[in-house]
């Protein structure tokens, strides 16, 4: 269903959910060319683009979002529509596009006069709620890599282990939305899109700062939990090697007593076996040699 609000001289039309027959009316009554319908029609992520008209422009953005516990980001795909007296956001996109529509049907219902009146400022302000939402998810995964550096050396290892791992798996799901997406901003600044009206220059050019921000944060970020991830891996490494190098002193403590027990253990004649302090003798003889590794491994710093 098509849901249209009217905003001055143009119009914005959003589309939740679009049925064959909303694409059709839209090829038949905007004239838009078959392969944007058709990728609107597509239920597959799209690769981010702007595709560029005489009389339209047809953007496929990519946000971040997270999953329903929070935990795990996901991509999702913001599809406009952009002529010069209207705007026409479609498909299951980002909740933020969803809010700032309701908001301004809303305010549409109260009769309050809107702000807005170019279809360039509306799109702008599409996107700077999407990066300004896009700003506070970053500095939440942030704050979950400080958190990390901080809890680095808890000896809860398998948590840390596991936090780790799902920050570093949501900050390559960024890079993998970003990276892509800067010669495309890049773009707007640069003037290879022109829009509809005068004097956007220094709005595009902060929309392609909060990119640049966020890009840059997402690096900052990934290099950070890379490091801490290496940090990690040493401080494992050394717990493993300070277990494995006390056992290999208790085993070669036991070694040696091992060998007397065993020697005293066999069914054949040995010195002073039949001595009544033959026990306690070889007892202490035990203890001598306990007492003269311990010191030994002491002296050698091996404890």
């Amino acid at each position: 269903m098509i849901e249209t609000i009217k905003i001055g001289t143009i119009k914005w039309h959003h589309i939740i959910d679009p049925k064959e027959e909303d694409l059709q009316y839209l090829k038949d009554n905007f004239y838009f060319h078959p392969l944007d319908i058709d990728d609107c029609r597509s239920k597959i992520n799209q690769r981010p683009k702007i595709d560029i008209y005489d009389d339209y422009y047809f953007i496929i953005l990519h946000f971040p979002k997270f999953d329903r516990i929070n935990r795990f980001l996901k991509t999702k795909e913001v599809k406009i529509f952009w002529g010069e007296d209207y705007v026409i956001t479609i498909g299951n996109t980002h909740w933020v596009v969803k809010d700032l529509f309701n908001e301004a049907m809303d305010q549409h219902r109260r009769k309050e006069e809107f702000e807005i009146g170019t279809s360039d400022a509306l799109l702008y302000h599409i996107l700077e709620r999407l990066m300004t939402e896009t700003l506070s998810l970053i500095r939440k995964i942030g704050s979950d890599v400080e958190f990390l550096n901080r809890d680095l050396f808890n000896k809860n290892s398998q948590k840390t282990i596991e936090r780790i791992s799902v920050t570093r798996k949501n900050l390559i799901l960024l890079n993998t939305i970003f990276k892509p997406q800067l010669p495309l901003f890049h773009k707007f600044e640069s003037g290879a899109i022109e829009g509809y009206a005068e004097n956007m220059e220094d709005y595009w050019g902060n929309i392609l700062d909060y990119y640049q921000k966020l890009w840059d944060m997402t690096e900052d970020y990934a290099e950070l939990i890379e490091g801490l991830s290496k940090t990690f891996d040493s401080l494992q490494a050394n717990r493993t090697n300070q277990i494995m190098k006390i056992l290999t002193l208790i085993s070669s403590i036991v070694l040696p007593l091992s060998f007397i027990t065993g020697l005293y253990g066999m069914n054949v004649i040995l010195p002073i076996q039949d001595n009544p302090y033959a026990f306690w003798g070889v007892m202490g003889i035990m203890g001598l040699l306990v007492i003269f590794m311990l010191m030994y491994f002491k002296m050698k710093n091996w404890m």
